[in-house]
């Protein structure tokens, strides 16, 4: 396999066991579930906008991979703005919380981000980001 050939998003997201898959829009995507994935990206177009990507967190998802996650999304110069959507049944919605925090602050997030989470530990996910310096 030759990862040169590769689109560098999908090298770096795989090191970190995320399901990625490059696209050509400016709304950076991260959902847990790939139905959940389809139905964002799809929603997006239906409002005009483009998603940049499909990406999938999965259900067990670490506050380190979530901080990846979000790292590639910054590192992507045409992601414009960032979407979050997590429906939180095996995810936790706190470890999303989390891992969106520190990775706002490790990496200086400039980008706006809309985060919508929905099931597992939800209330404690609004008590951290609303905790935060960060702005969502």
């Amino acid at each position: 396999r030759d990862r040169s050939q590769e689109d560098w998003r999908e090298v770096e997201a795989a090191k970190y066991d995320l399901n990625y898959i490059g696209l050509t829009g400016n709304i950076g995507c991260m959902v847990n579930g790939a139905g959940l994935a389809m139905s964002t990206m799809d929603i997006i177009k239906l409002k005009g906008g483009d998603p940049a990507n499909f990406l999938d967190v999965g259900g067990g998802a670490t506050e380190d991979q979530v901080q990846k996650a979000f790292e590639l999304l910054n590192a992507d110069k045409q992601v414009k703005t960032i979407m979050v959507n997590i429906f939180g049944g095996i995810m936790r919605c706190d470890v999303i919380a989390m891992g969106i925090i520190n990775a706002a602050q490790a990496i200086g997030m400039k980008k706006p981000i809309i985060v919508r989470l929905k099931g597992t530990n939800v209330e404690e996910a609004i008590k951290l980001i609303e905790g935060c310096d960060f702005k969502f």
